[in-house]
């Protein structure tokens, strides 16, 4: 999946991934994808439950050797 802009959260830990990822959305305009890296496994349930209650689309989120590469995407 291509991204218009990659956020690295490895080594940062619940709530920080989430935290990290409201501030780049901010700078986003709507329609972009925001790429979040991330080693912590709960971003596999933080991120779709922070979408829903922002109004941002989870796009995937994809798995490898245990780091997490999720797809958001700005929509207003």
């Amino acid at each position: 999946m291509k991204a218009d802009e990659t956020l690295d959260c490895v080594g940062l830990y619940c709530p920080m991934p989430i935290v990290h990822t409201a501030r780049k959305m901010k700078g986003l305009k709507p329609g972009q994808v925001l790429e979040v890296l991330s080693d912590d496994v709960g971003i596999k349930e933080d991120m779709p439950n922070w979408c829903k209650t922002t109004g941002n689309e989870c796009l995937g989120i994809e798995e490898e050797k245990g780091l997490y590469r999720v797809f958001v995407k700005k929509l207003r």
